[in-house]
């Protein structure tokens, strides 16, 4: 295990430093992250100068959960952005060349590609949390605080799982794009506000057919106390395990239908 892990990171060594070679690219993806990061939050702050709280919630819960989101989507960008060329790979049949490698496939697809936007959305998106959870009335304890560390993970992993899960639907679909995933994707934004301000099939989409509800509204929800069923928080950890499994079994059994390409 600790052999597989040390050649990750060696893998996406390579591709950090191949990027760090365009310092005018990364500075400008860099910026590109921290303005969009802004815009959000002065968004948020036109909304909330109008209404006092979203459903219950204040601005800096909802700035807590633009936070979530982004370090999720930053940690898949960084050290996961492989998992999105997978449909390319399929389609040109690239793929073979991790088929004859004595390293598990699907580490090697998600290590294929490194987003450097992905390390900006960590940065600004761990400082926006840090900041929000200071202006929040949270009563620390020694299981809360062990608690804002574990659910933090598990969302990060849920959302992962989700990105590994959606793409591997490129083994039974032809196109050379991940439609599908970017679709899910974009369904995903809207977990950056409230579950509870959204009608009943959006709710259920975000909540069970894709969880990423459990990313932002309920851990923080349980933190804050916030919310009709602040409990579900404490069922991030099995959701996570779930996500995982699924993902996993997804792509195992997309690897098995795999036949190269031009056959």
């Amino acid at each position: 295990m600790a052999r597989v892990v040390r050649l990750y990171f060696r893998f996406l060594g390579l591709h950090l430093r191949a990027l760090l070679e365009y310092q005018s690219d990364f500075w400008v993806m860099a910026a590109a992250t921290v303005l969009i990061q802004v815009v959000n939050l002065v968004f948020l702050s036109a909304v909330f100068a109008r209404i006092p709280t979203l459903r219950g919630w204040s601005f800096w819960a909802v700035v807590a959960m633009f936070a979530l989101m982004a370090i999720a989507e930053g940690v898949g960008s960084f050290f996961f952005e492989g998992t999105w060329r997978l449909s390319e790979s399929i389609n040109q049949g690239s793929l073979d060349y991790a088929l004859v490698r004595p390293y598990p496939v699907v580490l090697q697809v998600t290590s294929a590609e490194i987003g450097i936007n992905g390390l900006t959305n960590i940065i600004t998106g761990g400082a926006m949390l840090a900041t929000a959870l200071a202006h929040l009335d949270v009563r620390w304890s020694v299981g809360l605080v062990l608690l804002a560390v574990v659910l933090p993970v598990c969302a990060v992993m849920i959302k992962v799982s989700v990105n590994l899960a959606t793409n591997s639907i490129s083994f039974w679909l032809a196109g050379p794009s991940p439609l599908f995933a970017m679709a899910v994707h974009q369904v995903g934004e809207l977990a950056r506000y409230p579950l509870s301000i959204f009608p009943t099939a959006l709710k259920a989409t975000l909540g069970l057919v894709v969880p990423f509800a459990f990313i932002t509204t309920f851990p923080l929800g349980f933190l804050l106390g916030t919310g009709s069923s602040p409990w579900l928080g404490l069922l991030t950890p099995l959701v996570a395990a779930y996500c995982v499994a699924l993902a996993l079994v997804a792509f195992s059994r997309g690897l098995r239908r795999y036949e190269s390409a031009g056959n």
